[in-house]
């Protein structure tokens, strides 16, 4: 074999942007020092396997992996349109509510643009903005632990080209109001296309978070992305979509990368449309199961290394611990817990099994009885 050159003076050189994000393939998104995992709580997964119809569906589209899928998802875009009443050309699919994120601000944004969010949201945006070739415009979280929108409304100038709104807000679970995001819609010039995070939103039981798919029939400058990864427990095939006005999302549509959604994803996503009845019992589960939870940390709030965790829209729960994160990150993975931790930040907890949650409390109760 010809031995490989290490001498030579020069070699493409990638982007300057890129030099200091993370390497995903090297990430463990947990910061777990190693180790066997039996509760993974740090991936927001859904705990249980798909719904009704689901595995038929995606095994009978197996039998044709020699061929390509259909790079339009037709069939689920129709789904999708008939679902939201709406027409097919304001829907674009892609893998996953993050894949079609980075293609949206592929298609709006270029160098020397401006994309604002709050912070700590999710922590996909300010790589994208910049894989993109724009800037990143962080907002810190306002008290609450909730989008500060005048202070965002303050952020947009007029080289903003997008806001990021994650309603509910992943790491912290926390929500904006109908009548907030409506003001706030009224701020931001109309040329900014204001991107509402759903990811969550089947966790939802506050009445008062709005609808976003509802709220952009009158508003042409949003746009909604959603996922099959959460509530409908499609995580490992990737696929998502974004609602959007035509303009917004044939510019969508032209960003993606083709045929990225699998025809497994795109026949299980189908059948996942259709199983209604199990996916609401299946949520309903999921959401008293937070609260119970949420409970729980509550109780155990006269240990003072614990915070209160906000009230959370998702599933999902937050503890602001600061500088005390790395240490009940450790203590969960010494049991075989593994929660996501955001160093100097908090520790987010995915709402799994029952029995996974107990564990996690247990261990919570006594690194919190441990003293400062």
């Amino acid at each position: 074999m010809r031995a490989l050159s290490t001498t030579r003076a020069a070699a493409p050189v990638p982007r300057g942007a890129l030099e200091d994000l993370p390497d995903l393939a090297r990430c463990d998104p947990s910061g777990v020092p190693g180790g066997p995992v039996a509760h993974r709580l740090s991936a927001n997964e859904n705990p249980y396997a798909p719904l009704p119809g689901v595995l038929e569906a995606a095994t009978a589209a197996a039998a044709g992996l020699n061929r390509y899928p259909d790079m339009t998802c037709a069939a689920l875009t129709r789904a999708l349109a008939e679902k939201l009443e709406l027409p097919v050309s304001r829907i674009a699919v892609g893998p996953g509510s993050v894949g079609v994120a980075q293609a949206l601000m592929q298609a709006m944004c270029a160098p020397g643009d401006e994309v604002v969010f709050a912070w700590p949201s999710f922590d996909a945006y300010p790589v994208m903005a910049r894989i993109a070739g724009a800037t990143a415009v962080p907002v810190p979280l306002g008290p609450g632990q909730v989008h500060d929108l005048t202070a965002m409304a303050r952020a947009v100038t007029g080289r903003t080209r997008m806001v990021l709104l994650c309603n509910p807000n992943n790491p912290t679970g926390t929500v904006v109001h109908r009548a907030e995001l409506l003001e706030f819609l009224d701020r931001v010039p109309r040329e900014v296309l204001v991107v509402v995070d759903e990811a969550y939103h089947e966790f939802v039981r506050d009445p008062g978070v709005p609808d976003g798919v509802e709220l952009h029939r009158d508003h042409p400058n949003v746009a909604v992305l959603r996922t099959f990864s959460k509530a409908y427990g499609l995580a490992g095939l990737r696929v998502g979509y974004a609602v959007a006005h035509e303009p917004v999302a044939a510019a969508l549509r032209k960003a993606g990368v083709p045929f990225a959604v699998s025809r497994l994803a795109e026949d299980a996503a189908v059948a996942s449309l259709l199983s209604t009845a199990a996916l609401g019992s299946r949520v309903d589960t999921l959401t008293a199961e937070r609260e119970r939870v949420r409970d729980a940390l509550l109780s155990l709030g006269r240990l003072p290394r614990l915070p209160r965790p906000p009230g959370s829209q998702a599933n999902f729960l937050w503890l602001a611990l600061g500088k005390r994160s790395v240490s009940l990150r450790d203590a969960c993975a010494a049991a075989g817990v593994e929660v996501r931790c955001f160093p100097g930040e908090g520790v987010r907890v995915t709402i799994g099994a029952p029995a996974s949650n107990d564990l996690f409390l247990a261990v919570a109760e006594k690194w919190a009885s441990m003293g400062a």
